[in-house]
């Protein structure tokens, strides 16, 4: 299936958003410390419902241990600095997609690590700064997903 990497996220309810979405759409989530809150936070449980049991969620300490565990893997990086619009890429199950953290984005060293093409955008309207975390982590997976067909979706 498809893997979420949230790099050092800060808002809670928009983890636990992710956590749902993670868990409805089969995704696995790496989030990669610091994160901005802890996990016991309540806006967090509150947003993910009680998805949490279903969700195949992994912490790591860095980007570096994150890559390591994904290796062999495509990794796409998610930002308004990409190049590619999310819609244009053919991906494929076991594809992961890095996102940044909600104040910040990825830091540039990291960008800059993706080729090219792997650098992916959501469109937006002119002059718009960013989509909401949760929302750009839907928009993204729900095409990988859509592409593969639902795979063991209902």
């Amino acid at each position: 299936m498809l893997d979420v990497i949230l790099f050092q996220p800060e808002i809670p309810p928009n983890t636990g958003n992710i956590i749902r979405l993670c868990a409805n759409t089969g995704a696995k989530l790496h989030l990669i410390k610091p994160l901005g809150f802890i996990l016991e936070d309540r806006q967090l449980l509150r947003a993910g419902l009680d998805y949490h049991e279903f969700a195949s969620m992994t912490i790591h300490e860095t980007w570096a241990d994150c890559v390591e565990r994904l290796q062999g893997r495509r990794l796409f990086a998610a930002s308004t600095k990409g190049k590619q619009r999310y819609d244009l890429t053919a991906y494929d199950s076991g594809d992961a997609f890095l996102f940044g953290s909600e104040s910040r984005g990825l830091p540039a060293e990291i960008l800059e690590s993706f080729p090219e093409q792997h650098r992916i955008r959501v469109p937006m309207a002119p002059r718009s700064r960013s989509l909401n975390l949760s929302n750009s982590v839907a928009v993204v997976v729900y095409e990988a997903w859509r592409q593969m067909k639902f795979e063991n979706g209902i």
